[in-house]
């Protein structure tokens, strides 16, 4: 850290209580960070200044967040002078689930403007504690809100009214077309007709403050009802424009990573995993009937004769009825290559059956031959 100092890429944040010393990145570093991680500056958030004389309670629990989603792996082979238990945490760290992208995936700090542009964000926007962009995980876009549980439910809401200003907020794209103006900097998968998403958000309660999560969580949904409850309808929701709005407390999210059912989005009865709350439970049907489709299909899939090898999906169709003026499948008890066996040596036997009958035995004198004539 002394020669970043050195070079003008880092400052001194502060000292914590404890005694611990913090140090930011300088707008030189920043850039050069995002030299080093491909990503452009305006992406890389801000230096949590004041972090050192506030005691960094809300910078540090962003930082425990990035920690427990992302749930980075240590590497093994580097521990073998550690003592034991060391080892023995490094181990179950490796075995547990993994988390979501990778360090890169991780934004902090975004400001997201209702007004004014990326650069220069006007008033009545939202900043995100953590931004995540994790396609690769099944999280293309998430937005990440830290709470230290001194706030109250109106407060909370009054933040998710400007994440709500900002993602309905819409701008002339570089083609001219107006969309979305976070469609124009972060990708997301187009949704179905009449259920365009919205980026979720999910709010980490960390019990440091006075507030009392399990108050604060249901006064909170009924305060934002109007923001995230979609249209119900036989066996699912439609949630056009209605972002997922989902809470975890801190505790349990570095327990147990994205993976855990820790998860509650406001308007389900039950605790999911991440990907379980941020999604559409209509979707999930489809892909669950689809499976199950699947593995019926696959248990009738017909298996070869000779060789006991499942069909492929050409040779199952071969061998299927087809029309009256369809020619007959002539092996449908065979796999593709036990048939072209077949058919190779079906010739050569039938040659070597009818070389006996190409010469007729002569007859002698007085045989069967001339008693007919007689």
């Amino acid at each position: 850290m002394s020669d970043l100092r050195k070079h003008g890429l880092a400052e001194n944040g502060g000292q914590l209580p404890g005694g611990d010393r913090l140090s930011n990145l300088t707008p030189m570093g920043v850039k050069a960070a995002a030299r080093e991680l491909g990503r452009p500056v305006g992406e890389m958030g801000d230096p949590a200044r004041g972090a050192g004389r506030t005691g960094a309670s809300h910078p540090m629990a962003v930082n425990e967040a990035v920690l427990a989603l992302l749930r980075p792996k240590p590497d093994l082979s580097q521990l073998g002078s550690e003592p034991a238990d060391v080892r023995a945490a490094a181990q179950t760290a490796v075995d547990a689930p993994s988390g979501l992208g990778t360090i890169a995936s991780y934004a902090t700090e975004v400001a997201l403007p209702a007004t004014g542009t990326w650069s220069d964000p006007g008033k009545g926007g939202a900043q995100a504690d953590i931004v995540i962009t994790a396609p690769e995980d099944g999280v293309p876009l998430l937005f990440v809100e830290i709470d230290n549980c001194f706030e109250s439910a109106q407060v909370l809401a009054a933040k998710i009214d400007k994440y709500m200003r900002f993602c309905q907020r819409k701008v002339k794209d570089v083609d001219g077309r107006e969309r979305p103006m976070w469609r124009t900097r972060w990708w997301v998968p187009d949704g179905r007709r009449g259920d365009q998403p919205h980026p979720p958000l999910l709010i980490v309660f960390n019990r440091i403050g006075p507030r009392n999560p399990g108050t604060v969580i249901p006064r909170l949904a009924e305060l934002t009802r109007w923001h995230w409850q979609g249209e119900a309808y036989d066996g699912f929701h439609m949630y056009d424009g209605k972002p997922p709005i989902v809470v975890t407390g801190m505790k349990m999210l570095k327990e147990h990573g994205p993976a855990g059912a820790i998860f509650r989005r406001f308007g389900r009865p039950h605790n999911q995993t991440l990907l379980e709350a941020i999604g559409n439970p209509y979707k999930e049907q489809l892909r669950r009937a689809a499976g199950q489709q699947k593995a019926e299909r696959e248990a009738h899939r017909p298996l070869g004769a000779g060789c006991g090898t499942r069909f492929t999906d050409e040779r199952w169709k071969a061998i299927e009825p087809a029309g009256w003026d369809a020619p007959r499948e002539t092996h449908p008890h065979l796999c593709d290559d036990c048939k072209q066996r077949a058919i190779t040596v079906e010739p050569q036997a039938e040659h070597g059956r009818s070389e006996p009958d190409q010469a007729v035995p002569e007859q002698k004198a007085g045989g069967w031959l001339s008693r007919f004539r007689a």
